[in-house]
């Protein structure tokens, strides 16, 4: 196994994001989707949200990830559900291009979505808009700004995704044609209770192996990730969003 600073934060972690898996089960059971409906899990991690899909809902479930690494977790945790979700590893604007549209996309978390690099909020969902069918649904949840942050922290947060406030990201996906069905910021403790565990978990392995030698590129990205949220509390939250596309 090959270790990495998310490989050690998410193998811990019910979702790989600052939401509750029961968040997630609960907002997608306001689908009213039934058995069978084709789902992808884009960036799909550690893949218990693709799991559940599939268990909780009985979706036929695609689950996209383009790190091997955490393709690699992905697979093993689907094989110990013994579930049926097909794991393809790519990137999301290649393998969503291949495929016809899905009638529910979940997207948490996700990065260069659309294999542009940092696609503004609304290039985004114009690229998940194509990939959803008529009266198809996206389910989005990403990082929030809830104040206006210092240029240095947002020159830090968003050097690998671009992120905008709660109205910002309704507004784009409005601006792509979606109809804002449900949305929820999660509470302060439930995002603290993510960041806490993500660097607790790659500080307790480094405790067990301080001489290994991915040790320093692990220590990095927990102190950057814990200073990040440190510095950024009360102005980085996460938000979840339930949107319908047009019939």
């Amino acid at each position: 196994m090959i270790t990495t600073f998310s490989r050690l934060a998410y193998e811990t972690l019910d979702v790989c994001n600052g939401v509750e898996m029961a968040t997630i089960k609960a907002v997608v059971s306001r689908a009213g989707l039934a058995q069978g409906a084709r789902a992808v899990d884009v960036g799909t991690g550690n893949a218990s949200v693709a799991v559940q899909l599939s268990q909780t809902f009985g979706f036929e479930v695609t689950a996209i990830e383009f790190d091997p690494v955490m393709a690699e977790l992905a697979a093993a945790r689907i094989a110990k559900a013994g579930d049926n979700v097909n794991l393809v590893l790519g990137s999301a604007a290649k393998v969503l291009e291949q495929r016809s549209p899905f009638d529910l996309i979940v997207a948490l978390g996700t990065t260069n979505l659309t294999g542009e690099g940092r696609p503004s909020p609304e290039a985004g969902f114009a690229f998940l808009r194509r990939h959803v069918g008529p009266g198809g649904w996206l389910l989005w949840g990403d990082l929030v700004w809830m104040g206006e942050p210092p240029l240095p922290l947002k020159q830090v947060v968003e050097a690998t995704n671009l992120y905008t406030d709660d109205k910002g990201w309704i507004a784009a996906a409005q601006g792509a044609g979606f109809a804002l069905e449900w949305r929820e910021l999660s509470s302060q403790a439930v995002f603290d209770a993510y960041a806490r565990d993500a660097v607790g978990a790659a500080r307790s392995w480094l405790t067990g192996h301080p001489d290994a030698p991915e040790a320093d590129t692990v220590r990095f990205h927990a102190d950057r990730m814990q200073a990040v949220f440190e510095f950024g509390h009360g102005l980085i939250g996460f938000g979840l969003y339930l949107f319908r596309a047009p019939d």
